[in-house]
This record gives structure tokens, sequence and C-alpha cells, in this order.
């Protein structure tokens, strides 16, 4: 088992969102949608993430739900198993309130194992 990554950073300006948006790397589940970003050669040694959650899902109380719950995903999957030196978008999706957290959890984690940031 690899040591966890202590921090996560994340990701704040629409620059940042729009340049893993750009790469085109992307796993749609159930639950979420991830996009990858390429791989960052310098910089902080630990994955920046970000949340989305569009007006498509719900109000405002829907929308702040889902990204509760994606946020507490983030912390639990990515110090342990995401490469660090990546950027991750979460975007919800109008399953992400309902289903089942483990089952989120499972999306994720399929996620970064499709597109091949998984770490053991």
């Amino acid at each position: 088992m690899t040591k966890p990554i202590q921090n996560l950073t994340v990701l704040r300006r629409r620059a940042e969102f729009l340049a893993v948006a750009k790469t085109g790397k992307k796993w749609v589940a159930p639950g979420l949608i991830m996009q990858l970003g390429s791989p960052r050669k310098t910089g902080i040694p630990a994955p920046r993430y970000g949340l989305t959650a569009t007006t498509k899902i719900g109000n405002a109380v829907i929308r702040n739900r889902a990204r509760r719950r994606l946020r507490a995903l983030a912390f639990e999957v990515f110090p342990q198993h995401a490469s660090p030196d990546h950027d991750y978008v979460l975007i919800a999706r109008a399953t992400t309130v309902t289903r089942d957290y483990a089952e989120l959890k499972k999306d994720l984690v399929t996620a970064l194992k499709k597109l091949g940031v998984w770490r053991e």
C-alpha cells in the first residue's frame, strides 16, 4: 500500500477547469463524471481536484448536497489512490444525491482505474 498524500489542493479558477476539460479524458459513471487533466511536471506533489454541479441537476440545495458528497469522496479516495501529478474534476449528475454512497465510491474507484491513474 502506498503512503497517503496529506493535502489535497482545490481547483478554483475557471482556467484550471477548462485546462482539465481540454484534455478530453473522462469517465462517465451513473453517479458522477470524472475528467482527468494532463500530468503536471512541476508544482505541488498532490492531486488537485475541482467540483462542479450545474443547474440541470436541481436547485441550490440539491447542488450543494451533491458537491458535499463528491467532496467527501475526494477526501476519502484521492489521498490513498489517486495519482498525485494529475488534476481531477468531479461533475455531479442527477443521481449523485440519491445514489448509495458505497455505489458512488465504487463509481469513483472505477473511473480512476479506467483512466489509468489508480495507485494501490
